[in-house]
């Protein structure tokens, strides 16, 4: 016993240090086969619907010159943040429907969590973005288009991706600077945040605080600024004379609020909130929500309600139908 150290815990530290995983294990919803079957199916159609009403929304944009405004620019770049966003969680997810073994490598993990945090990110702050836009184009529409300009739209874009970028890396080098020895069943189906903060065998309080301290921060700020946006928006509207021009207003930013109510409400409720209060069970039900369903229900929520762009499909439609 001479070789053993003097601390019985620091010999217990070095054991589990031997043992550090390099593979997790993604436990997902259940081990019923037909089940697995019936989500397959249910996903690969949610995830067929993102990837064409997304990118068809970035084709549509780019193909038809009367949608070359930034409002629709934004809502290109929302489209293909939501395709990729979707793409980073619904393949593996699918994929472990049909395995046996639903195995991912730590660097896999990391990069999953890097890339899905990155695209959440960047589309809080586009959402903001994308609000203060409607803001100029109502309040003052006459200067829109100098308000407006490609220096102004285009750093917002880029701001919105080195914010993700940034808040990704946080997040991620955070997390994976834990030691995970004491299990490798992750209760999720994909590498989040904290249902890796729940078997890790390091203490995850400086995480915790900054998980909900950052997320926080971002949520608050991106939040009012729709806020702000929308309440000029209010006032301009109620000075409108016109009821056609009301009702215009009405469609295109009802739909923006829509899905900034869905998108924020979803994240505050997962990570806003004490460390205690995390039921993995539930919070795999809402995580799926944000990364596969909302992805698939943005391109529907900002056409169905856009006349422009139900007439741009109308107009490809006939083109390429009708020649």
């Amino acid at each position: 016993m001479s070789g053993l150290p003097s601390d019985l815990n620091t010999y217990r530290i070095q054991m589990k240090n031997v043992t550090e995983v390099t593979m997790f294990i993604l436990m997902g919803f259940t081990d019923d086969f037909e089940l697995q079957i019936l989500l397959f199916l249910t996903f690969l159609a949610i995830y067929i619907f993102t990837l064409v009403g997304n990118l068809g929304l970035v084709v549509l944009v780019i193909g038809d010159s009367r949608l070359h405004n930034p409002m629709y620019y934004f809502l290109s770049v929302l489209s293909f943040l939501d395709a990729c966003y979707s793409s980073v969680i619904t393949p593996t997810l699918l994929v472990n429907f049909l395995s046996e073994y639903k195995a991912i490598s730590l660097l896999g993990c990391a990069t999953q969590m890097f890339l899905f945090i990155t695209f959440g990110t960047t589309e809080c702050f586009l959402l903001a973005a994308m609000a203060y836009d409607r803001y100029v184009a109502i309040y003052n529409p006459l200067l829109y288009s100098v308000n407006m300009s490609p220096q102004v739209y285009v750093p917002l874009i880029i701001a919105s991706y080195v914010a993700g970028i940034l808040d990704g890396t946080l997040h991620t080098v955070a997390t994976f600077n834990l030691s995970f020895c004491a299990s490798n069943e992750i209760r999720h189906v994909f590498c989040d945040i904290p249902p890796l903060l729940a078997i890790s065998c390091s203490d995850t309080h400086i995480n915790q605080l900054i998980l909900f301290y950052v997320v926080g921060f971002i949520e608050i700020m991106t939040i009012l600024i729709v806020l702000i946006s929308y309440a000029f928006i209010l006032l301009a509207i109620l000075r409108m004379r016109s009821s056609e021009g009301r009702q215009k207003v009405f469609s295109t930013c009802g739909s923006h609020l829509t899905g900034v109510s869905i998108y924020h409400g979803t994240i505050l409720f997962m990570y806003v909130r004490p460390s205690s209060n995390y039921a993995l069970d539930h919070d795999m039900i809402v995580s799926i929500f944000y990364t596969v369903v909302i992805p698939m229900l943005n391109p529907i929520i900002y056409s169905l309600r856009n006349k422009d762009v139900k007439e741009a499909v109308k107009r490809l439609f006939e083109r390429l139908f009708y020649k």
